[in-house]
Formats: structure tokens, C-alpha cells, sequence
């Protein structure tokens, strides 16, 4: 063969490797795939029933599952930094007992607001306080509160509840924006998913969580005050809480002590569907958005087609199964690829 011309085939061959590495990168990565999902389960449900791709009915779906999406924003850094929330449905429980009580107290929509922010953001601060100051598990004091928060509001109200809110105050949770169909939640959402983007991506917090989540240890001898990031984490995610609870409460209209009951599992699905590791460390804003639609409009198609609460349940889990081990599967696919080169 002539030198020349060999040449110039192995300069095509050193051309497209990259390429090729790259096309496998991207289409191995899990928020891409995701995406495959979501357009797949969208082509599935409206072959299936006309009424999904109905443009009311898919924004009417936003309702029944925003408020779990808004926890799920702060739930990001938590899982990122190396801990758990367990406590999230019982901090929405406290709040909206909160909410509850200060409106049969007579308060108006703005202190409504501003007290079951404030009661989740006391609330996320209590929890933060013991695992980074403290030094306790954040497994184990967040078992702790989940029972203690849920508790309160079960010791004041029973089987009773609380509906007397304020007409103007059913918005937040039921409104729309101007005169659209678009819900005011999901506008609330995607406004505070851009925040947590900006906080995780673009700042050096979040270049703090990133290492937080890799290794403790290295991240403190860096600089980085681990302390302190990991109790602002937990106090944001009591902020979200509140916020949800907020939504949530002005939704349905009443607050009992039940209210969110089961929700810490469903978040801690979204987020870890979402391609944040459970271990820490890895993960970003765009795969938990994804991951949020994907199973609140999965949940949407299997009610339109009268499927069983059981079923769901069960698809739920296997998804979940599916998220942690699929990008460890992906990972070590990558890497054989690259060594084969």
C-alpha cells in the first residue's frame, strides 16, 4: 500500500473515533435516554387513547403531580451531598397544619404564605442542625422527624380538619396564568427548577455539592465547609417544602393530618429516576425534570386507561430498580467500548 494513502487512512480513522466516542457518550447517557422513554410513553399512550395528547387534559396532569416535583428540586442536593430526607411529607403535613391553624386565626393569604414557608424552612433547619452540627445520620434523625412532624398536627387535629381558607388563596394550588390553560404550579415550578439550576451548574455551591458528594473528607480538606453546606441543603429543602405545601393545601382546599402521606418515597423516586446517584456525588437539574413528566404523565396514561393504583405502584418500583442499576450498566458499556479501541 502507498505510504501516503495509508496515511491519510489512518488520519480518517484518528477522525472519527472521537466522533464515535462521542455519538456513545451521548446516546449511553441516562437523561438521554430518559428522553427516549418520555417520547416513547407519548407515542404509546395517545395510540392507545385519544384523549391523552388532549392539550387541557395534559396540563390539567400538571396538577396531581407539582408539588412533588418543587421538593424534588432541593432533594437534588441532599441525595448529591451524601444524605437523605425521609421527613419531606411530614414537613408539608406541619406546614399545612400551620397554614390551617393561622387561617382559622384569621390571617390573611400573604401571612398564610409566609407562615408555611417559614414552618417548613424551621422545620428543614431542625433536621439540618442534627446531622451536620450534631453529627448525627441524616437517615436516622429524619426517621426521627418524620414521626415527629407527622405527629403534631395528628395530636391536634385527629380525625378532624381544617377547610376554612380564604377564596383567593385556592389559586396557588388550582389557578391558571391570564386567561391560558397553562397552571400557575407548573409556571412556579419551572421558575425554581431555572433557580436550582443556576445554584447546582452555575455557582460555586454547587461546585461544593459536587464535591461534597464525591468524598467528605477531600472536600474539607479543599476548603469547602462541609458543615455548613450540608445543613443549608436541609434547610433549603424545608424551604421547598413549604412552598409545596402551600400548593398543595390551596389544591385540595383542606388540611388534615394525613396530607401528603407516602410522598418521601415517590420524591426520593423522581430524583434517583432523575440519574442522581443515591451514593452522592453525580447527577443534574435536566434529568429530575425529565424524570418528573415522565412519571406523572406515565401515571396520567395508566389512569386515562383505567389501570389499576397496583399496577402503577409496581411500574413505579420496577422504574426505580431500572434507575439504579441501568447507568451503572451504561458505565461499565462505556468503558469496555473505550478499551476496545
Amino acid at each position: 500500500m502507498n505510504p501516503r494513502n495509508s496515511g491519510q487512512a489512518a488520519s480518517r480513522l484518528n477522525d472519527t473515533r472521537p466522533l464515535k466516542e462521542k455519538l456513545i457518550i451521548f446516546f449511553t447517557k441516562w437523561e438521554v435516554l430518559l428522553c427516549v422513554i418520555f417520547l416513547f410513553q407519548g407515542v404509546l399512550f395517545s395510540s392507545l387513547t385519544p384523549y391523552f395528547l388532549d392539550s387541557f387534559n395534559l396540563m390539567n396532569a400538571n396538577f396531581t403531580f407539582m408539588e412533588k416535583a418543587v421538593v424534588a428540586l432541593p432533594m437534588i442536593l441532599v441525595i448529591m451531598s451524601g444524605d437523605i430526607d425521609i421527613s419531606v411529607a411530614s414537613i408539608i403535613a406541619l406546614s399545612s397544619f400551620a397554614l390551617g391553624a393561622a387561617s382559622e386565626a384569621g390571617a390573611s393569604v400573604p401571612q398564610l404564605i409566609l407562615t408555611g414557608i417559614l414552618v417548613g424552612v424551621l422545620a428543614g433547619a431542625f433536621n439540618g442542625f442534627f446531622v451536620s452540627y450534631v453529627g448525627m445520620p441524616a437517615i436516622a434523625v429524619t426517621l426521627a422527624t418524620q414521626s415527629l412532624f407527622r405527629g403534631i398536627p395528628q395530636a391536634f387535629l385527629g380525625d378532624q380538619a381544617y377547610t376554612s381558607y380564604p377564596e383567593s388563596f385556592g389559586y396557588f394550588g388550582q389557578g391558571f396564568v391570564g386567561d391560558t390553560i397553562i397552571p400557575f404550579e407548573l409556571v412556579l415550578f419551572l421558575f425554581l427548577a431555572l433557580i436550582m439550576w443556576f445554584v447546582l451548574h452555575q455557582s460555586s455551591y454547587g461546585r461544593k455539592v459536587y464535591a461534597l458528594g464525591n468524598s467528605k473528607s477531600a472536600a474539607r480538606f479543599s476548603g469547602v465547609n462541609v458543615e455548613r453546606i450540608r445543613f443549608i441543603n436541609f434547610v433549603l429543602n424545608g424551604l421547598f417544602c413549604g412552598i409545596a405545601a402551600v400548593m398543595l393545601t390551596s389544591r385540595i382546599g383542606s388540611t388534615r393530618p394525613n396530607i401528603a402521606f407516602g410522598w418521601d418515597m415517590e420524591v426520593i423516586t423522581l430524583v434517583v429516576l432523575g440519574g442522581v446517584s443515591i451514593s452522592g456525588g453525580k447527577g443534574n437539574i435536566f434529568g429530575v425534570i425529565v424524570s418528573v413528566f415522565l412519571l406523572g404523565y406515565l401515571k396520567f396514561g395508566m389512569g386515562l386507561l383505567n389501570i389499576s393504583g397496583k399496577i402503577m405502584i409496581i411500574t413505579t418500583g420496577l422504574l426505580l430498580v431500572i434507575a439504579v442499576l441501568l447507568p451503572m450498566l451504561l458505565e461499565q458499556f462505556r468503558a469496555r467500548r473505550k478499551l476496545n479501541y
